[in-house]
């Protein structure tokens, strides 16, 4: 007896972020799979997927942004789901991996979290797991499992092609983004310059930026980061760099998280555009008019579509996700 195998491939959406995955499934021209998620009285996470998923290559797209606890855990559930339904094979796709900022031991007796999240993935049961530039790369080293790292590097370069005509220098806001930044900066062609960041091992969410390393006076400066939280290291940034004679400032991110301040402080930073991905919602109440969103759903798609296909996925970026 001879069976010709077909594959197939089926996108579902988590309910973090129903538009993205909406959006990807659009560029695949793939419909977006039917899947009943509720929460019971008590707040357990209830699931059924309503097609047959039996010998497919099942894409789930659940950023974990807030509740990022509900929504990783949610996420689990459906992974869990589609193992015991017999998927033949289960891929995660979070465009924002959370606890990426967890993944060492800045003081005694704390956890390592991003391992620990990498850990439940892999015991549930995941295949691959795709994102999208994350925190640090050894993120990926805790998995055992193909990962695929994207990068939004790209999308940003564009539109600073298209939006910004006078010379530009690119600005890291502290040491550890400065391998990243040189890669944008070569993209675009650009010199780099450096800040230096105190950041409080013992409070959250507090840093301060001392000094600038490079010339920005008179030019045009791109703060270039993986993520907006607090917002108080690009503010901090932002402030440091006019007070160098810098021009116009413009904050570009993959990831707007905008936690708690980080609005009001945006709004009167002097920051003439902030650019992030729509890896995470962002609520309408949080919209301000400096703020502009990309789509990281061709990117996203374009990896998912080299993946079903075992095609290379760092060749579409040509390198700028080996970060």
């Amino acid at each position: 007896m001879e069976i010709a195998i077909k594959r197939t491939l089926q996108i579902y959406s988590g309910r973090s972020n129903p538009a993205l995955a909406a959006e990807i499934a659009r560029q695949l021209k793939q419909p977006l799979g039917d899947v009943d998620l509720a929460q019971f009285a008590n707040g357990e996470i209830y699931c059924r997927f309503q097609d047959s998923v039996r010998g497919a290559d099942v894409f789930v797209v659940q950023t974990h942004s807030h509740p990022i606890n509900e929504m990783i855990m949610e996420q689990l559930i459906m992974i869990d789901a589609l193992k015991r339904a017999s998927a033949k094979r289960i891929v995660a796709v979070c465009p924002y991996y959370g606890y990426s900022r967890q993944d060492k031991k800045a003081l005694g007796r704390e956890p390592i979290t991003a391992r620990m999240v990498a850990d439940l993935f892999q015991a549930t049961g995941v295949d691959r797991v795709i994102s999208v530039d994350l925190h640090t790369g050894q993120i990926q080293g805790f998995f055992n499992r193909p990962f695929d790292h994207l990068t939004a590097l790209p999308l940003l370069a564009e539109w600073v092609r298209q939006e910004i005509q006078e010379d530009v220098i690119v600005v890291s806001p502290d040491a550890g983004r400065v391998k990243m930044v040189e890669k944008f900066a070569s993209e675009i062609e650009s010199d780099v310059a450096i800040l230096y960041k105190r950041r409080s091992a013992k409070l959250h969410n507090v840093s301060e930026a001392l000094a600038v390393v490079g010339n920005v006076s008179g030019k045009t400066c791109l703060l270039i980061d993986d993520m907006i939280d607090t917002a108080g290291t690009i503010c901090g940034a932002a402030r440091l760099l006019k007070e160098h004679g810098a021009g116009d400032v413009y904050a570009l991110a993959t990831h707007g998280i905008f936690s708690g301040p980080a609005i009001d402080r945006l709004k009167n930073a002097p920051i003439e555009t902030v650019v992030v991905t729509d890896t995470i919602p962002v609520a309408p109440d949080s919209m301000f008019d400096k703020l502009r969103i990309l789509s990281a759903a061709p990117i996203i798609a374009s990896a998912i579509r080299a993946v079903f296909e075992d095609a290379s996925v760092s060749e579409i970026f040509r390198g700028y996700n080996q970060v």
